[in-house]
């Protein structure tokens, strides 16, 4: 198993590790810890490198493979032995900048579910902007002047962000933990990961995010579109 730091402290930007697993089809390597999210949710996997031996070698993707969280080297990079030491570094930058809109995205999807009842349908994001669909059945420009509005005040609330690892009967007694349409939690998992922006939004989640809203910085919706009868997606943006 592979400690997942990440889950426990975001702002982890670099670790010490050890080789456990060596993929050469995949010209990848597990670890026994990690702070490297693999993607998923619709947060993308990080990027960074693996110092070996004071040699930098980039990480060009994290992905799950057969249980192990596999870290993808550069293919010209000469891939260690299980038990070498390592010290992991995340692509900083390109990290915040998705714990920013991940956030951004829970505040928009929080101020939608509160004010209009309406559930995710499906989402993505990338560094500084993401999209959200939602069950509306219509969506106009005054609704979404509206939500801009509304997910700017939460920003500057400067609401506390937290997350917790609970039990799965503790975590689904919980009302509304699951937002999106379609439960996508595997039944085998036994434990779940809860990230709360106090006073707004609590949700199953295994992405990163900030410590308080105020990080995000200021919210742009910058278009909106139909998707279906009753489906309607939300583009958001971060404009500083």
């Amino acid at each position: 198993m592979t400690e997942l730091l990440y889950q426990t402290d975001s702002y982890i930007k670099t670790f010490k590790a050890q080789v456990t697993g060596v993929n050469a089809g995949q010209h990848g390597v597990a670890l026994n810890r990690t702070a490297f999210y693999p993607g998923g949710g619709g947060q993308p996997y990080d990027t960074g490198t693996l110092t070996i031996d004071e040699q930098s070698i980039p990480v060009t993707k994290v992905r799950r493979v057969e249980g192990q969280y596999l870290h993808i080297l550069d293919p010209d990079a000469t891939l260690p032995k299980v038990g070498t030491q390592v010290t992991g570094e995340i692509d900083w930058t390109r990290r915040y900048q998705l714990m920013r809109v991940h956030t951004a995205m829970h505040i928009l999807c929080g101020v939608i579910f509160r004010d209009y009842g309406a559930q995710v349908t499906g989402g993505n994001m990338e560094p500084l902007k993401g999209r959200m669909d939602f069950e509306f059945a219509s969506l106009k420009k005054e609704l979404v002047v509206q939500i801009e509005e509304a997910i700017n005040r939460e920003v500057s609330r400067a609401r506390q962000v937290s997350a917790r690892i609970m039990p799965r009967a503790e975590a689904f007694a919980i009302p509304d933990l699951i937002r999106t349409k379609i439960n996508l939690l595997p039944e085998g998992i036994n434990r779940v990961r809860v990230v709360e922006i106090e006073g707004l939004d609590l949700q199953a989640d295994g992405g990163t995010h900030v410590q308080n809203t105020r990080e995000i910085g200021s919210l742009r919706i910058a278009d909106y579109k139909s998707k279906g009868a009753i489906n309607k997606r939300i583009y958001l943006e971060i404009t500083d």
